[in-house]
This record gives structure tokens, sequence and C-alpha cells, in this order.
């Protein structure tokens, strides 16, 4: 991988022509986290077309979901490692180019396997431009202050891309199919890396650090190993040798890959990061807050297309309420950051998202568009308002030397919780047979306002104990 990287490394100074400009690093950064969080949810709304044309089932859908998910959340680590090592702008622009290419890919897929192993590289591309974004971001706005309002419009910015996905992939479902979902993002791939050289400013000498690939491996292993075993139980339930088998193998690839980060001079995921409440605390609400968003927007999506009928366009429609407010709220926490304090907002975020959710659990097929809009909309502005908080609590805890492994855990969380949700609540709903379905889809909500619930009662909590004597 280093012989890789530094042969690569010796073509860019011809490519690169930039006129260092914060604004323009941080338009050029936001639209590399817009194209990953679109490929989370556009591929939502396309669920049907791809059901009907590869004649899979739920569990088959969930793959498609969570290849990329799975690519993307094992190799975090390890990306913003490199972004450390060999400078944050080269590895982003690296990622810019393998995402665009694992895009045409994706919609040329003549299977579902072949779609599925396209988006598995896609998520590798993904995971090499997130953590680096926000290294660039932060050696681009060195004021706390400013870095804290160019988080906000990177989180804005690319949530909206997130919210408005399933909206603009009704439409591009509706018009030219499926394969169009994937052909939207070579446009934007081209403008952002054409972006990235233009206006980010050159690396820094980086960290001569070594990289962690046993404990890489590990971790993909332990990754696979839990997704494969969690989607099969709706195939082939609990007692089958082939999902206790893979859930015994994430067991142990879990402990070795704590037993190898313990002893490696440089570990992938630093342990000692955790000693730091507010790093810990914002991990765990990375887990809580995706496994809820994801795991429900998955949900949504067959609710409205399988249970309730609408086409792709009307269910893209249907999330409107997302849409609206998300970008909203992740500018109006860059604000509120400064004012309540990280903590305290984390706790407001936390209990709308969670109420949303818990409102969610009189829902019924038959029922009236506007008892879905409303928790849709707390849930959204409650999400929104967490995430770009947390990533701020997460880049102030640290050196700015780690901030791309920082930054490389937080998004690896937030990514294993996505994967956990649409595994578990896909789980849940697996039987399409309206009443089993409603029982899955209520029991998904609870889990994600439980979830939320609890993770803002442990912010609360810390923020009591803060204010306790020592």
């Amino acid at each position: 991988m280093r012989s890789i990287v530094c042969s690569l490394d010796s073509t860019l100074p011809a490519m690169s022509f930039s006129t260092p400009s914060p604004r323009g690093t941080l338009v050029a950064a936001a639209l590399g986290f817009v194209v990953v969080l679109l490929d989370v949810s556009v591929v939502n709304v396309a669920l049907d077309a791809l059901r009907q044309e590869f004649d899979t089932d739920v569990a088959g859908l969930q793959w498609v979901v969570n290849a990329y998910t799975l690519a993307f959340a094992a190799l975090l680590l390890t990306s913003g490692a490199l972004g450390d090592r060999f400078g944050a702008r080269r590895i982003f622009l690296y990622g810019f180019m393998l995402f665009t290419l694992a895009s045409a890919a994706c919609g040329l897929a003549g299977s579902l396997a072949l779609l599925a192993g396209a988006r598995v590289i896609q998520g590798m591309g993904a995971s090499l431009l997130v953590p680096n974004s926000l290294s660039m971001l932060q050696r681009a706005f060195p004021d706390k202050l400013q870095r804290s309002r160019a988080v906000g419009w990177w989180g804005g910015i690319a949530s909206l891309a997130l919210a408005a996905g399933p909206v603009l992939g009704g439409l591009l479902v509706a018009q030219w199919g499926w394969r169009a979902i994937f052909a939207i993002n070579l446009p934007v791939g081209v403008l952002g890396i054409w972006l990235t050289l233009r206006y980010v400013a050159a690396d820094p000498p980086g960290h001569a650090r070594s990289l962690d690939w046993p404990g890489q491996g590990a971790a993909i292993l332990a990754l696979t190993a839990l997704t494969a075993g969690l989607m099969e139980v709706g195939r082939q339930g609990w007692a089958s040798p082939w999902v206790q088998g893979a859930l015994l193998a994430c067991v142990v690839a879990v402990a070795a890959f704590l037993r190898i980060e313990t002893r490696s001079p440089a570990p992938m995921l630093p342990l000692a990061l955790f000693r730091v409440p507010a790093f810990t605390l914002a991990a765990v609400s990375g887990v809580a807050v995706n496994f809820a968003y994801y795991g429900l927007v998955f949900v949504f999506s067959l609710f409205f297309q399988v249970e309730q009928g609408m086409s792709a366009a009307q269910a893209g429609l249907a999330f409107l309420p997302m849409t609206v407010v998300l970008m909203v709220a992740n500018l109006a926490a860059s604000r509120l950051i400064t004012r309540m304090g990280g903590s305290r907002l984390m706790v407001l975020g936390l209990l709308i998202a969670a109420s949303g959710y818990l409102l969610l659990l009189p829902v019924r097929i038959e029922g009236a568009y506007v008892w879905l809009a409303l928790p849709m909309l707390l849930a959204a502005t409650g999400t929104a308002l967490t995430v770009p908080t947390m990533t701020n609590i997460t880049l102030s805890s640290v050196d700015p030397g780690r901030s791309g492994i920082a930054s490389g855990v937080l998004n690896s969380a937030r990514q294993v919780g996505g994967l956990l949700g649409v595994a578990v609540c896909g789980y849940l709903v697996r039987d399409t047979a309206p009443s089993a379905f409603m029982t899955g889809m209520h029991l998904s909500a609870a889990i994600g306002g439980l979830l939320t619930l609890t993770t803002g009662a442990m912010w609360w909590l810390g923020i009591a104990t803060e204010k306790c004597p020592a």
C-alpha cells in the first residue's frame, strides 16, 4: 500500500495548480461528504426496483445497502491514519477518484452480486474521503470558532444531500431507472476532484508512523462476520450453523483486534483516546444516532413502497420533511454550540430525535401521512443537531496531529451504527405481510427511541458530573 501511495504521489505535482482558499477547501470537503451520504440514502428509494429486477428478498436488498457501509466502516480508521501520514489532500483525491469509478461500475452492474461488489469499492472510496475532508478543514480553519462554523456548513450541506437523496433518487428512478442514481455521482466526482486540486493547500510533512495492517485485517473480519451473520438470520434462522459460526468468528476477531491494538506500537485505534470522556461519549453517540436513523430510513423505504404501494417518486417525496429541516438544523448547531456548549446541545438533539422515533409507535398503514411526517421531522432535527456537534467535540478533544485518526474513529462508529441499524431493522421487517411488517416497524422505532434517549441521559449525567466538586 505504501509503495502504491508513494508512486501515485509522484504524479500529483504535475496536476497540482492550487490557489489555497479556506472557502474553496470547505466546498471541496463538503462535496466529498455529499457523495458519501448521498449514496447512503439514495439507494433506499430504488429498493423496490432492485427487488423486482433481480428477484431478491429483503436480505438481498440489505446486502446492496450494507456492502457499501461495511467497507466504509471497516476502512475508516486506516484511511484517517493514511491521511495523517501521506497527506489528507492526497488521500482525499484518491478517494474521489475511486468513488467516481466505482459509481460507474454500480450503474453498469448486471447482477445483484456485481452491484454489491461495486458498492464495496464505493465504500472504500468513501472511507478515504470522510476523515480526510475533516483534516483538510482543521488545517484550513485553525481558529476554533471559524472551524466550528465550517464544520457546521460541511455537515449541513452533506446532511441536506443525505435527506435529499430519497427525493432525488425517487425522481431519477421514475424517469430513467435505478442505474441513474449512480450516474449522478460522475459529474459531482469530476467537480470535486477539480476543486480539490484548485483550492486545497498542499499537504504539510506527514507523520512517520507505521500502519496497523494486522489490526485492519481483524477489523474487516469482525465487521464482515457480524454483518453476514445478522443479515442471514432472516433467511436461515438463529439455529443455523452458518449464522452461529459467523457470529462466533466476529467475537474471536474482536478479541484479536483488541489484543493487537493494545500491543501495537502504532495502533489503528489508539485505545488511549477513550480515556477522554467527551471523545468516548461522542463515539457512543455516533453508533446510537446512526443505528436509529439509517435503520428507520431503510424501514420507511419499504413501508412507503411495499406496504403503501407508492411509486419511487412518491416515496422520495414522502421523505421531504427530513430534507427541509436537516440543513437548517445543522447550521443552527454550529451557532448553538458556542452558546449552549457541546454537551447540552447533544442532550437537546438526542431528546428531540428520541421523541420523533417514539411518536412512530401509533403509526398505521392506513393512517394519515401527517402522523408520520411529524415524527420524521423531529427525528431529522435531532439527528442534524447532534452530528456536527459530536464532530466538533471529537476534533476539540484530540491533538491536531491525531485529527485524522480521531475523525476516523467517530465516523467508523457512526457507520457501524448504520450497518447494525439496517441489519437489525431489516431483520425485524423481513416479513412484508402488513401485520408482521408493522410489528417490526414499531419495534424498530422503539429500539431507536430508547437508544437515543439513553445516550442523551449519558450526556446529561456527564454534565452533572462536571458540576460536582472533586
